[in-house]
């Protein structure tokens, strides 16, 4: 019994030294030297500073800037999940027609069917940086009324649209998608 127990221990030992310090260096390593800016959170930097990263989904309130979709979390990465509220609460049907009635608001529209349901509906990690190209055209009005945008400015944000969209991974994967971050940031440059 004595032996066995000691085998169990020097086992033990060994595969906490192979699984809980060697593998996770070897593959810490290996990711910084394939792919660093991955490796290291996807980071976005302005002026010297990190200002964001391009996997986590950040709240802009302001009209100048395109709203990014509702968060379940708050935009908190650290209590990232959806709401858990299902498809009969009456919770999760007041919050729809509250986004509903504040996005056609606010964007100058007349058909509740028109919104994209990514405006309307949390992500499932409430953190999605992504919008569709759809709900980016649909916000271009207010923008531009709210910048006081000429119509060459407002072609140049047209276009920075669709630039900043991009395809499903594989061309099968996913839809096309545009991060709302990457998006208010190259907005601040069209002068």
């Amino acid at each position: 019994m004595k032996t066995q127990a000691l085998v169990a221990i020097k086992i033990l030992g060994i595969m906490t030294i192979l699984t809980g310090m060697l593998y996770p260096l070897l593959m810490t390593g290996l990711a910084q030297l394939a792919f660093p800016d991955k490796a290291n959170g996807s980071l976005i930097w302005k002026d010297g500073r990190i200002a964001g990263s391009e996997l986590i989904g950040q709240q802009f309130d302001s009209s100048i800037y395109f709203w990014s979709r509702p968060s379940a979390a708050n935009y908190n990465p650290l209590l990232s999940g959806g709401s858990n509220l299902g498809p009969a609460s009456d919770k999760l049907k007041k919050l729809v027609a509250e986004r509903r009635v504040l996005f056609m608001d606010k964007n100058y529209i007349k058909d509740p069917t028109a919104i994209p349901k990514e405006m309307i509906l949390a992500s499932a990690s409430g953190l999605d940086p992504h919008i569709s190209p759809e709900s980016a055209l649909l916000q271009v009005e207010r923008v531009v009324a709210s910048r006081n945008f000429t119509d060459a400015q407002k072609q140049r944000l047209i276009q920075l649209i669709h630039n900043k969209t991009v395809a499903p991974q594989f061309s099968v994967l996913g839809e096309r998608r545009i991060n709302v971050f990457e998006l208010n940031l190259d907005l601040d440059n069209i002068r």
